[in-house]
């Protein structure tokens, strides 16, 4: 048995080191901006600065989708924002989203702009004011909400427990791993025990839940997310990956998912997007 140092937290804590790890030149103890420097505007009324991590792709999809239903109103630029780099702690991006974490979205559109933070409150924002993937009745409103509610409460618990101490925490431990790979496969058990009566998360039609859902759940399902598929056992929730193979599939999705995207394959990535010109330019 190996040995395991054990820790006892001081009366008060206080930051001293940093705290290891792929984000610790990142992470600290107070909030507000770090530096002076504003964000860019473009032409279009929508202006979101993100990158394409999971909440980053649910924005970038919910906005192709639009598009793709001919919302001419739903145009945009998307600029990139180096999470790795600080981007998220310029005083213009602390402006839209005091928190600090991406996506970030200004609606211009109006007389007076309207920020909006945290990708679930971006969605519904979204939703209600093209009056597209949420419906206007009960319950299948409340059913969509719900879920939607449900992924904001739990995907912490999949990237920021399972994630942050399965594939970037600077020493593996048995407790935390154990602990939210329980969590991980709980949730994943949820999914795949609501998807055996419906084709969508909230029924029978797709809505904001499901872009919600996807860039986590549909992303660790299909092996995208962690290098842990084989760890989760993922081919065992045949729903989710029923759902996640027809989510994929859907071109605005394949569109969205190349947004603000710096890695993988160059076909992939759109780190900038001004029109629907790059997004073709990059997959050509």
């Amino acid at each position: 048995m190996s040995e395991t140092t054990v820790y006892t937290p001081p009366k008060v804590w206080t930051w001293e080191q940093p705290s290891g790890g792929t984000f610790a030149s990142i992470n600290r103890p107070i909030s507000g901006a770090t530096h002076e420097k504003d964000l860019p505007v473009g032409e279009h009324p929508l202006q979101l600065y993100s990158l394409a991590t999971p909440n980053g792709v649910k924005v970038t999809i919910m906005l192709e989708e639009l598009l793709a239903r001919g919302h001419r109103g739903a145009e945009y630029d998307a600029w990139l924002i180096k999470i790795g780099d600080g981007d998220q702690f310029s005083s213009g991006f602390v402006e839209v989203n005091p928190n600090s974490k991406i996506p970030a979205l200004m609606d211009r559109s109006g007389e007076k702009p309207v920020r909006v933070f945290e990708s679930g409150s971006i969605l519904f924002y979204l939703a209600e004011k093209f009056g597209e993937f949420l419906p206007n009745t009960q319950p299948a409103r409340t059913e969509v909400m719900n879920w939607l509610f449900w992924q904001m409460g739990s995907a912490p618990y999949l990237g920021g427990g399972f994630g942050h101490f399965y594939a970037y925490a600077p020493e593996k431990f048995q407790y935390p791993i154990d602990r939210f790979t329980m969590e991980a496969k709980r949730q994943m058990h949820v999914l795949d025990t609501a998807l055996a009566n419906r084709e969508f998360i909230a029924g029978d039609e797709y809505s904001i839940a499901d872009i919600a859902i996807f860039p986590w759940y549909g992303a660790l399902a299909k092996g995208l997310l962690y290098d842990a598929a084989e760890f989760l056992s993922v081919d065992e929730y045949k729903n989710v990956q029923r759902w996640a193979d027809t989510i994929a599939k859907r071109p605005a999705v394949i569109r969205g998912r190349r947004v603000n995207r710096t890695w993988g394959e160059e076909t992939q990535q759109v780190p900038e997007r001004h029109s629907a010109a790059d997004i073709d330019a990059a997959g050509a």
